[in-house]
């Protein structure tokens, strides 16, 4: 079967496609699985998920109502089930993104004449095991490394709090250097012993990036009587950092739907656009603001008017 799973490119939505394909996995183990995603997402984290035997990177402009649509030619035809992202079919996503409706609409004629059942990721044909717990199988060297580099900033031991203090949406939309001061002030006075692991990319490579700059990483770091700094390293090895922290602290980020899928709860400081929703059996809690003085969760709709 293929997963036909290309929509936008944060971290977020590849934990999705991979949570599926696991879903399908649990359901039919010996089902050959083939996975296509936005080429823009980190699709190596496809490499976590032995069950997953072929992965297709999709270039495509999501806001291109004429894409080019090379990409899917790349991806072979003859598959016994395709099943897509409904984003892709819905009506609002697709007024939003015109390149993601001429994609799906091109991928269900070519696969349909090549005999494909397609349907909706999530759903039968083939079996589908709703409600597993989706675990990312990270490498020995990469959490033996993470160990180490803790072990290195605190050799007493005490809490581990990972903190990415912001995702890849506009700056405004996460807390502010002031708040972080006080959240990881009132953390540290809680518990002295505590050890801060800061993550996050600033890295610009046309995916996603910490909306957070250098300097202000640097002053969280100062602010804290120990620190890790892990922000830039390869994917892989950031998540093995967080797997081997005790609390995961941010704001809304796909990338604390990838804390969950390695097993670290996620503390969410919520209430910018998206709500968190990632239930994969991990505790996770979502600190909501006081929406008159900080409005909240407008998803696709317009921005809330500021406030002081």
């Amino acid at each position: 079967m293929l997963v036909n799973f290309v929509y936008c490119h944060p971290v977020g939505h590849m934990i999705e496609a991979l949570h599926y394909c696991h879903g399908y996995h649990r359901a039919s183990p010996r089902l050959r699985i083939g996975l296509a995603v936005n080429a823009a997402t980190p699709v190596e984290l496809a490499t976590l998920c032995p069950y997953i035997d072929d992965v297709y990177p999709v270039a495509l402009d999501l806001l291109d109502p004429a894409p080019d649509l090379g990409a899917l030619d790349q991806i072979p035809a003859g598959w016994d089930w395709v099943v897509d992202d409904d984003r892709g079919h819905q009506g609002p996503q697709r007024a939003i993104f015109p390149g993601l409706g001429a994609y799906y609409d091109r991928a269900g004629e070519r696969f349909a004449a090549g005999g494909s059942v397609v349907g909706m990721a999530g759903a039968p044909p083939p079996r589908y095991s709703a409600g597993e717990q989706f675990r990312l199988s990270l490498p020995g060297p990469a959490l033996a490394s993470a160990r180490q580099r803790l072990r290195d900033a605190a050799p007493g031991g005490g809490p581990r709090i990972g903190v990415l203090p912001a995702g890849s949406g506009p700056r405004g939309d996460y807390p502010s250097l002031r708040s972080w001061r006080l959240v990881l002030t009132a953390l540290t006075r809680r518990w002295p012993q505590a050890v801060f692991c800061l993550v996050g990319k600033l890295h610009q490579d046309g995916r996603t990036a910490t909306s957070f700059g250098r300097a202000e990483l640097d002053e969280l770091a100062a602010s804290v009587p120990s620190s890790v700094d892990a922000v830039d390293l390869p994917l892989i090895d950031e998540l093995a950092v967080v797997a081997e922290c005790d609390v995961f602290v941010s704001p809304h980020s796909g990338f604390g739907m990838a804390a969950l899928a390695v097993g670290t709860p996620w503390l969410s400081i919520a209430g910018n656009l998206w709500p968190e929703y990632y239930f994969n059996g991990v505790p996770f809690y979502s600190v909501l603001p006081d929406v008159r003085r900080f409005p909240a969760f407008t998803g696709l709709g317009p921005a809330p008017e500021p406030v002081d």
